[in-house]
């Protein structure tokens, strides 16, 4: 039993269901020449039999047998109900079924939950779900977003094109819903309510605050009042940079946090002096 054939069993393939789609079709993949139900599920294999491959300190050959298969360059399909292969077309050319009841030839993606509100983006060159009158395609972004986003967020180039900052799975074709935050970075929606669970509410990438923190800033300037520093420690000054507004500034050091005098926020960091000019 060859490392791809074993990564197939592992993943469950056997019984010819997939998990991410109701289809009646499968793809051969032109990477590997191999037959798998779906795009993700090829991506799965390949990934354990990568896995494998490390665990039992197999050959180099079969370590770089970890790959992903480009959904532009499917190009033969096998129908689920007379498993005939042929090139890629909405309806087989044997049997007359309908191979999907959504069929995109770009992506060459088949799916029949037309309830996922599916539509091909030309911008982005992939197909979406949520219903094409839901969604706009931000240039500078890069991506699709919610309408309610439109002229309503903070734009950052290509700020769908990365991984995401807690799971690192790339952000642009993935399966899970994405969260664009205050700053304009992204993140998947689950990662973010996970990362507000624990009480870190700053962005990862950039330490922008995420969520309206007005109400912990004042509760920090009570505790501040009631504080007292050491007579050594009372008059002492610091640098600080401010995450939330970027503003640079000297302030009074506080054990508690230092706050910034532009935006009041205690979201700041200490930083050397400026270098005056001679």
């Amino acid at each position: 039993m060859n490392g791809l054939i074993l990564a197939k069993w592992v993943m469950g393939t056997k019984n010819k269901i997939c998990k991410h789609y109701r289809r009646r079709c499968r793809i051969r993949a032109p990477c590997c020449n191999e037959v798998f139900d779906c795009r993700h599920c090829h991506n799965e294999a390949t990934f354990v039999t990568f896995a494998l491959c490390l665990f039992h300190q197999s050959s180099l050959h079969n370590v770089f047998d970890r790959h992903e298969l480009v959904r532009y360059d499917v190009k033969q399909v096998i129908c689920s109900v007379c498993d005939t292969e042929q090139p890629v077309a909405r309806v087989c050319t044997n049997c007359g079924v309908n191979m999907g009841e959504y069929f995109c030839e770009v992506c060459k993606f088949y799916d029949d939950d037309l309830d996922k509100g599916q539509f091909h983006c030309d911008d982005c060159g992939i197909c979406r779900v949520g219903g094409r009158e839901n969604f706009f395609h931000c240039s500078r972004c890069g991506s699709c977003y919610s309408v309610s986003l439109r002229n309503n967020h903070s734009c950052v180039e290509n700020s769908m094109r990365h991984h995401c900052p807690i799971c690192y799975e790339y952000l642009f074709d993935s399966l899970k819903d994405t969260t664009v935050l205050k700053c304009g970075h992204t993140m998947h929606t689950e990662c973010y309510h996970e990362m507000i669970k624990r009480d870190k509410c700053c962005c990862p990438i950039c330490s922008r605050s995420i969520i309206d923190m007005s109400r912990a800033w004042r509760r920090m300037d009570e505790e501040i009042e009631e504080t007292i520093m050491p007579e050594n420690l009372r008059y002492k000054k610091v640098w600080i940079l401010c995450n939330d507004c970027n503003d640079t500034t000297e302030v009074f050091f506080h054990i508690i946090g230092q706050k910034c005098r532009h935006c009041e926020s205690y979201n700041t960091r200490m930083i050397a002096p400026p270098v005056l000019p001679q």
